[in-house]
């Protein structure tokens, strides 16, 4: 059966968008040119919806008020089939809400709607949390979008970088085991720059936990670019498949993996919002699109 699924167009750009997960799965510029990851072998997913979780919890494992219930990482959001709010040209919203299936993992009431909108070359996605229970909700929410790396097929992976709207001086976070290590390491990141290779997801994803920038650019010394900006966050994470794989992932969060030796109740983890019944908290980010100059490949 054919995928429920929505094609938005704009000015110089087009996304598709479907229904399970709220996913965006393809991000075109007027060209037909595919900006985003199509799904391969090394990762069968385009551009997750992360929640309630961002990363993993200790045993995979929510605890609440003495019981504890089974989570997965990033959370059951990006495997859940979404209802369609508002559907249109250049715009559309999905929103998925608590039922049986999502209590038995996480045992409150919310509501999440995700709008995705083009505009002038630009596609602009919000994430927005609503506590529609009747106690606080602790929740984290986060965005997973992997683009190709590299974007020309015949520039070399090395020839990309990260330049970021700041200087990045602060120490990372590294992962083990999908969990938070406890010691800040050194940035990789020089000045405004981060060159991209292999080799630097070795240890899984960098993780800005405080990062002074609110965008940042990838791109090579030519073709196509993209500029990606962020607000209401906290953390930014940095990804690509350890071992080597044809897709970057810049990933804004608010939350973060379970820190190692964490094992207390899932209100009191590290990076988790705490929302008041009847609010609401939201982030959002925005993908700019540059086609560059291409040159075909050599023969």
């Amino acid at each position: 059966m054919e995928q429920d699924s929505q094609t938005l167009h704009g000015d110089g750009i087009s996304a598709v968008i479907v229904g399970q997960g709220a996913e965006l799965v393809s991000l075109q510029d007027a060209n037909g040119f595919e900006f985003l990851w199509q799904a391969g072998p090394e990762w069968r997913r385009h551009s997750p919806v992360l929640f309630p979780i961002v990363g993993r919890l200790k045993g995979d494992q929510l605890r609440h008020r003495g019981r504890t219930y089974p989570m997965t990482q990033h959370g059951f959001a990006r495997d859940k089939p979404f209802t369609w709010a508002e559907r249109g040209p250049r715009s559309c919203t999905l929103v998925l809400t608590d039922d049986a299936d999502t209590r038995a993992h996480y045992p409150f009431a919310f509501r999440i709607a995700v709008t995705y909108t083009l505009d002038r070359q630009q596609l602009g996605v919000i994430l927005e949390v609503a506590n529609t229970g009747d106690e606080p909700l602790p929740a984290s929410i986060g965005a997973h979008p992997a683009f190709n790396w590299p974007l020309l097929p015949e520039l070399p992976k090395e020839a990309y970088r990260l330049t970021f709207a700041e200087a990045e001086p602060a120490p990372i976070r590294r992962l083990k085991d999908g969990l938070l290590l406890p010691a800040r390491q050194p940035t990789p990141i020089e000045g405004k720059t981060l060159a991209l290779s292999e080799r630097l997801f070795d240890d899984d994803a960098v993780i800005l936990d405080r990062p002074a920038s609110t965008s940042v650019r990838y791109a090579a010394d030519r073709g196509p670019a993209i500029e990606m900006s962020w607000q209401g966050t906290k953390e930014l994470g940095i990804w690509s498949k350890p071992g080597g794989a044809p897709f970057l992932c810049i990933e804004p969060w608010h939350g973060i993996a379970s820190p190692a030796g964490f094992d207390g109740e899932f209100s009191d983890k590290p990076g988790v919002m705490l929302i008041e019944p009847g609010a609401k908290r939201s982030l959002s980010y925005r993908i700019s699109l540059e086609q560059g100059t291409r040159q075909p490949p050599s023969r």
